[in-house]
């Protein structure tokens, strides 16, 4: 099973991402991370993408899609994958499926974690990380053993910048900006599977099985 994983910061796809990983039994591919370890393994798109990341620039969509590829042939993605923060926009979108044509697959099903803005800004601005090993905790869904403080650093832990109100408020305009039209666009597809991703992670994981027909 193929699954492309979106929504909204703060929906909560991290954490559904994980029961899934044990469900399917398929890996949880964020771009970010495999971004950053095909810089690290060097590969030849690595290559390219270091050369953009080291001077503080997006990398590419061309790029980003040739490390998908690369990704997505690795042995543990045989039975399939999630996309975690891919694709973003239509274009982004348009380039994975003619990616995955080229092979004679295709992406199974979109599901989209739906929460409401204010919902999402009460979420966010409860987070708090670690600035040592860079754990993030919640107050009221996972706080540390002692307040304020790293269970595995005893470091003092941190509020963000981008999880103050304005940031988060920001960053869900960009968000709903971008993905608007790439709901629309696999709507129409026929791939998409908006979930309720607004309860607790139990009800939700509930919700996004149900829709997988899993």
């Amino acid at each position: 099973m193929r699954i492309v994983l979106f929504g909204p910061p703060g929906a909560g796809k991290g954490t559904q991402a994980k029961r899934l990983i044990d469900t399917l039994k398929v890996p949880q591919i964020s771009t970010g991370d495999i971004l950053r370890a095909a810089k690290a393994e060097g590969t030849p798109m690595g290559k390219k993408a270091a050369e953009f990341m080291d001077a503080g620039k997006l990398v590419p969509d061309e790029v980003v899609i040739g490390i998908i590829d690369e990704r997505t042939q690795k042995d543990d993605c045989q039975s399939g994958f999630m996309l975690d923060g891919f694709p973003r926009t239509i274009p982004q979108a348009e380039a994975l499926g003619a990616m995955l044509k080229g092979r004679d697959q295709g992406i199974d099903h979109v599901v989209s974690l739906e929460v409401d803005d204010g919902v999402l800004v009460q979420r966010l601005t409860r987070r708090r990380s670690c600035p040592e090993c860079g754990a993030i905790y919640h107050l009221d869904f996972s706080p540390p053993k002692t307040e304020g403080k790293c269970d595995q650093e005893g470091a003092a832990l941190m509020h963000r910048a981008d999880d103050q109100e304005e940031a988060i408020r920001e960053r869900l305009n960009v968000f709903h900006g971008q993905t608007s039209p790439l709901k629309d666009f696999y709507k129409q597809a026929g791939l998409l599977r908006e979930v309720d991703g607004a309860g607790a992670p139990d009800a939700v994981f509930s919700n996004v099985t149900q829709a997988l027909g899993v």
